[in-house]
């Protein structure tokens, strides 16, 4: 059976923990968000080191490296949103299929210690990047092509979501 594609629409944990990671967006501080960032950044060496990183546990489940070169995309990606949301007024964010994504960048080819730096420079380029927003910009907007509606802050607490679920799926601490 190959990967189902994963279409559902995360947004819920804004408001409610998620029963799987644990993750509450509601307790996360965002002058907290860069050093929860690096934290995450620093647990997927590890994950990388392990001499299964690159064996999906069963046929519809990434395996860790995928993981991380979907992390370390993430990464990227929400630094464009960033970006993009400080530029323009309201932007529409473009949508991103990360499963498309996951195939055409051939994930489960890469290299774990390859994926390993790459995810460690773009975790670092969005934790400045939050980093440097002024406590007056936290609250500008952005819109998800399929109708959410996010704040600076909303934004980066959605975004810690994403990769601290994926640190919980390849069960890392």
């Amino acid at each position: 059976m190959p990967i189902v594609p994963d279409t559902s629409d995360w947004t819920w944990v804004l408001e409610r923990p998620c029963p799987a990671c644990g993750f509450r967006a509601g307790e996360v501080l965002f002058d907290d968000l860069p050093a929860l960032i690096r934290a995450n950044a620093a647990v997927w060496p590890a994950v990388l080191a392990r001499a299964d990183a690159g064996v999906r546990p069963n046929d519809h489940t990434w395996s860790p490296v995928e993981y991380a070169a979907h992390v370390r995309d993430v990464c990227l990606l929400f630094t464009e949103r960033l970006n993009r949301a400080l530029e323009e007024d309201d932007p529409l964010l473009d949508n991103w299929d990360q499963d498309a994504t996951a195939i055409s960048e051939r994930y489960d080819l890469q290299v774990p210690a390859t994926v390993g730096r790459e995810l460690a420079v773009a975790a670092a380029s969005v934790s400045d990047a939050f980093a440097a927003i002024p406590a007056d910009a936290r609250q500008r907007t952005a819109r998800r092509s399929d109708g959410p509606s996010f704040t600076v802050e909303t934004l980066g607490a959605y975004f810690l979501h994403d990769i601290v679920h994926h640190r919980h799926d390849v069960g890392a601490a």
